[in-house]
């Protein structure tokens, strides 16, 4: 497995505390980029507003971290384009009955 397959699926250990979907269904990782040992993360929340505004980054950061063969993770937290519900998988929609 690639090292960008092993953060991927360790980002989907991780699930929204309102949502009971992992954030990568969600929809609010935008995009993954993988150089040498080095993780790059453009992620975003369900709002500005967001109760694990300060923790949820985090936690994605430190679970990517743990991934083997990653040295270093910027991990930058978007608002543009802000999330909606459009951005869900087709997993994440039949999950919550959308």
């Amino acid at each position: 497995m690639e090292l960008k397959e092993k953060i991927i699926e360790e980002i989907k250990k991780i699930y929204d505390p309102e949502i009971p979907v992992n954030i990568y269904e969600l929809g609010l990782i935008y995009n993954v980029s993988v150089q040498d040992k080095n993780v790059s993360v453009k992620m975003t929340l369900t709002t500005p507003n967001c109760p694990v505004a300060e923790s949820l980054p985090k936690e994605v950061k430190d679970s990517i971290m743990n991934v083997e063969g990653v040295e270093k993770v910027d991990l930058d937290l978007v608002w543009d384009p802000p999330w909606d519900k459009s951005m869900m998988s087709e997993a994440a929609k039949l999950e919550l009955n959308l």
